[in-house]
């Protein structure tokens, strides 16, 4: 009689719990139910699907779609599912500008996209007249948030200047006393040093081919020991073509500051071995700092796109989720509110702690030298992305343009 009363107790016990369990579930769904039936909440992707850097807007639309699918199977946010409206820019200043005011007719609260400076500066103020917050995931000219800056635009990737002061420590602590030959897109300087890479990363997204080509042949007939390519997207693929035929490898260390896995995706292993550079995420960061978060993030994209997460699609990423988190923190899509959330937020996402900076809206993160491996390693590789090397480390707080150094860009006595 004992036994079975325990096996009653017991059995309603069992069914307490699945009761429970259905409850949760049916809120859960419930809650679902209710967000898929509110308005969306639209955000506006204006980015490169055709032109120079195509491979780095494909890498972004990735990114920023695994966010948004993410936050709306979590609920959307407050109360409304996410939904992402895209336009292609072609990397071009008109069409991007072109691009924001019609994704604000859309309904996009929030604006993101681009990867070329000019592009993005163009966005960024048509967003600011228009009173809506753009965040940038790839764009190097220091000009972004330092001279063209303002309240409404966010830059989520490094700047040329925090790529070089990176690389102005590594080479001097590893490479003391070379001779450099430094090609920008729109200069070259012959007989550089290494702190010649601060006035060289003030350069524009101007180079042509002949340009490149004809500095090539200078850099050939010259005695430097490191050539520095600060090209950017397709650009950075053609002059390495012309690296490889020239045989400059065989005497000269290559650099090429603001390097990334869409860049060597292009260019092919074989072409880039050898290569150093700079990146603030490649997809074995998350090992490295032992950040779970973004090891379930590397393992989902590479799932599902056959692919490694590159540091365009990680910022794309990570932009979304980042406001996202603003907007549950204000209440609000109101672009003053959410901007104020924003402002010296610091956080840990995918990798080591990250701050957008309430100075000039530069996210402040640590950044990596790496080099590319050789082709034969990478081929071993499952996916055969496995390019890169990862060999020094600098936090963003030092890698990042000072207050002065702002301040001074941004006043009249400043850089064009």
């Amino acid at each position: 009689m004992t036994r079975r009363v325990r096996d009653n107790d017991k059995n309603n016990n069992l069914k307490e719990t699945d009761m429970r369990v259905l409850a949760a579930a049916l809120s859960f769904f419930w809650l679902q139910a209710q967000a898929y039936a509110a308005e969306p909440v639209v955000i506006g992707l204006s980015y490169p699907s055709t032109g120079s850097y195509k491979w780095e807007g494909l890498s972004q639309k990735r990114g920023a779609l695994m966010a948004v699918e993410e936050i709306n199977r979590e609920g959307g946010i407050l109360g409304r599912p996410l939904k992402i409206v895209s336009r292609n820019s072609g990397a071009t200043p008109e069409r991007a500008a072109e691009n924001v005011e019609r994704l604000a007719a859309d309904g996009a609260v929030m604006l993101m996209g681009g990867a070329s400076s000019d592009e993005v500066i163009a966005a960024g103020e048509r967003a600011r007249q228009l009173r809506l917050p753009y965040f940038v995931p790839t764009a190097y000219a220091n000009r972004v948030t330092g001279r063209a800056g303002h309240t409404y635009l966010f830059r989520e990737g490094a700047s040329a200047r925090m790529a070089n002061n990176l690389l102005m420590e590594y080479l001097e602590t590893t490479l003391p006393g070379k001779r450099y030959f430094i090609i920008t897109s729109d200069d070259v300087i012959p007989n550089g040093r290494s702190g010649s890479l601060g006035e060289a990363s003030r350069g524009r997204d101007l180079s042509s081919q002949r340009h490149y080509r004809d500095a090539l042949k200078q850099a050939a007939q010259s005695d430097a020991d490191v050539l520095i390519l600060m090209l950017y997207g397709t650009d950075v693929v053609n002059a390495m073509r012309l690296v490889d035929h020239l045989k400059l490898k065989d005497r000269m260390l290559v650099v090429v500051p603001n390097l990334n896995q869409d860049v060597v995706d292009q260019a092919g292993p074989a072409l880039m071995s050898g290569v150093i550079g700079t990146d603030t995420w490649t997809w074995r960061v998350p090992e490295r700092e032992r950040n779970l978060r973004g090891k379930r993030f590397v393992v989902d994209y590479s799932g599902r796109y056959q692919s490694y997460p590159s540091s365009a699609a990680a910022s794309a990423y990570g932009i979304v989720r980042q406001w996202a988190e603003a907007v549950a923190r204000a209440g609000s899509t109101e672009s003053s509110a959410v901007i104020a959330a924003l402002e010296d937020h610091s956080y840990r996402l995918l990798k080591d702690e990250q701050k957008w900076r309430a100075l000039d809206h530069q996210n402040v993160q640590g950044m990596y030298v790496v080099k590319v491996k050789q082709r034969a390693e990478v081929l071993q590789d499952e996916l055969k992305q496995d390019y890169f090397d990862i060999l020094y480390w600098m936090e963003g707080e030092v890698a990042a343009p000072t207050v002065k150094e702002v301040l001074w860009e941004r006043s009249p006595e400043g850089p064009e």
